[in-house]
């Protein structure tokens, strides 16, 4: 089958409702992300040392890279799924989980509770979605038209298409 990736004796499936859930977390991640970078840490940032708060900013600009990346990835699943883009054509190295730079633990410990967790959080996603993008095995796009429209109801539905 030219679209298996084998890990080992695991297999990873990508199916719609995993791209979804992954997909709104995502989401809600950045709304939570940009508001709190945005607006409500805006005093937490100002009470930091110089130093530190150019830091914040940094692991702002990280954890906003690393959703970004998740969406793009995502997306490019949601567009495979539904047949919009070839298979072969989802896997191009462009079209892979974009690089995403570390946080220093050291820097993060320094900054305010809730910018920590952000970053906590955005790294554990982006590492959740590294794996499936590492060693997947993306189903086959649907053969015929009728399957793809079911694949999309599916999703517009929230899965409960059997």
């Amino acid at each position: 089958m030219e679209n298996s990736y084998e890990q080992g004796e695991a297999e990873i499936r990508i199916t719609p409702r995993l791209v979804d859930s992954f997909y709104t977390e995502a989401m809600l991640l950045a709304d939570e992300a940009r508001s709190y970078f945005d607006d409500a840490g805006r005093d937490d940032r100002c009470a930091l040392d110089p130093f530190v708060r150019v830091n914040f900013a940094c692991e702002s600009l990280k954890v906003t890279t690393r959703i970004m990346h998740i969406v793009a990835w995502l997306l490019t699943q949601r567009a495979v799924e539904s047949g919009e883009i070839a298979l072969r054509d989802g896997r191009r190295p462009e079209r892979r989980l974009g690089h995403a730079q570390e946080s220093d633990p050291e820097i993060v410990a320094r900054l305010p509770e809730a910018a920590q967790r952000l970053v906590s959080a955005s790294t554990d996603l982006y590492a959740r979605v590294k794996r499936l993008d590492e060693g997947s095995l993306i189903e086959e796009p649907a053969a015929s038209p009728a399957r793809a429209l079911m694949g999309r109801l599916e999703r517009g539905l929230g899965g409960q298409v059997a």
